[in-house]
């Protein structure tokens, strides 16, 4: 076996008090070259499993409402509706002639799967927003926002998730008979049952919902005067999404400010994309978190001037790393859209390497066919990640939720660091 060494670096000491656990193992072994010998402070050769992953605790603060319905969910909706499922391929036989002409007579399941994610595994972030036309089109009335909310959370707990953020844009949802209000009312609805019977059945999860604002579309009081009204009841905090080159967040600044004087927290989508002038204008309009982020990386440089391993940060990538603005990596949407060109030389290893404030989620499991626990593992095996790294991210991202203080902590003392000593030690 290949005893892999390394190097445990000093990192910036989060304002949140919250404090890692994984930055209190590094400050007792700072300076020490640890060992896969099973006496350093952490195995690091543990082996991780999906099994394994899927067991531990986990954190989502990126994942759109929207993005995430249950492909049973999406047939059992255009039945209800009387919506045209989406446009299955038709079976073809050896001989190339089609099994049932224009299309699959009765998609199953996998059928919609299959298509959500190859249309969405475009490589353009305008043509991956596109394929959500199908689902928003079955989210127009307070039943089927109800049950996708409830979904959310069963799928969150079925993942062993414990902290969630759903995203959406009530503006959206509004074709019908349904106000803002009402929408929102809905999803709450679902939210609280699916926690409820999360609870009867023994599980353990915080849920929240985050209001977004489209950047395409003209900036509104509306959305914020609602997550003030219902701060503390549900809504955690507001985004903003779509379309990224072209809409600069500035456009909603005076939105944002308004969120935050109001104590409503605010995450942006940036640095996806748009580069790094994105990531900046969206921090100077209030972001507490930062969507993907990923080409923060490109204020990022080497010795000989390439962007990459870090030798030094430019001011944009300084002010993140000091002020720990989390960054919420979503690596198989990233892929998909072109923020990235493949799992290699995705800026996550990079960027949590060198000690960026980095929690990974799944942005939309249904266009990526993907989880949380997925998306975790596949980063681990990509950057040979350990427990301890895995342990850091949750850890990341539960100090960067938009829930209380107190429910987080709860869920760190009772939940996140029992759980992972306990693999530990066994």
């Amino acid at each position: 076996m290949n005893i892999r060494r390394r190097v445990r670096e000093d990192r910036v000491a989060p304002p949140d008090p919250l404090l890692h656990a994984a930055d209190r193992l590094r400050a007792e072994g700072r300076g020490m070259l640890w060992l896969a010998t099973g006496n350093a402070p952490y195995p690091a050769l543990m082996q991780l499993s999906p099994t394994l992953v899927r067991s531990l605790p986990k954190v989502a603060l990126h994942d759109h409402l929207d993005g995430g319905l249950r492909p049973s969910t999406v047939l059992a909706l255009c039945a209800e509706l009387g919506v045209a499922p989406p446009p299955i391929v038709p079976a073809r036989e050896a001989d190339g002639t089609v099994d049932v002409p224009g299309g699959a007579e009765t998609p199953t399941d996998q059928d919609v799967a299959d298509w959500f994610h190859a249309a969405a595994d475009s490589g353009s972030l305008p043509s991956y927003l596109s394929t959500f036309e199908r689902t928003l089109a079955l989210m127009q009335t307070a039943p089927a926002l109800r049950r996708i909310a409830r979904e959310f959370v069963e799928d969150m707990v079925a993942d062993g998730v414990v902290y969630a953020e759903t995203r959406w844009a009530p503006h959206q949802h509004t074709a019908g008979e349904l106000d803002l209000e009402q929408a929102v009312q809905a999803v709450q609805d679902g939210l609280d049952e699916g926690a409820a019977a999360a609870e009867r059945d023994g599980s353990r999860i915080v849920v929240g919902q985050l209001l977004a604002y489209l950047r395409q579309r003209d900036p509104t009081d509306d959305l914020v005067d609602l997550a003030i009204a219902r701060r503390g009841t549900g809504v955690v905090g507001v985004d903003l999404a779509g379309p990224e080159a072209g809409f600069p967040a500035d456009r909603f600044r005076a939105q944002f400010e308004r969120a935050r004087r109001h104590g409503v927290h605010v995450t942006i989508h940036a640095g996806e994309a748009d580069g790094p002038t994105s990531i900046a204008n969206a921090l100077d309009c209030g972001a507490e978190r930062i969507g993907h982020g990923v080409r923060l990386i490109e204020d990022v440089t080497t010795a000989d001037g390439s962007s990459g391993a870090a030798v030094g940060f430019g001011p944009l990538a300084a002010r993140v790393h000091r002020e720990r603005i989390c960054l919420e990596v979503c690596p198989s949407s990233n892929l998909q859209t072109g923020a990235a060109q493949d799992l290699a030389t995705h800026a996550a290893g990079a960027l949590h390497e060198r000690g960026f404030a980095v929690a990974l989620s799944s942005d939309n499991r249904l266009m990526s066919r993907t989880s949380t626990s997925r998306e975790m593992m596949l980063v681990a095996e990509a950057f040979e990640w350990d427990l301890e790294d895995l342990e850091h991210v949750v850890l990341t991202g539960l100090d960067a939720g938009f829930a209380s203080a107190e429910a987080r902590t709860a869920l760190r003392e009772e939940v996140v660091l029992p759980a992972f000593r306990a693999v530990r030690e066994g």
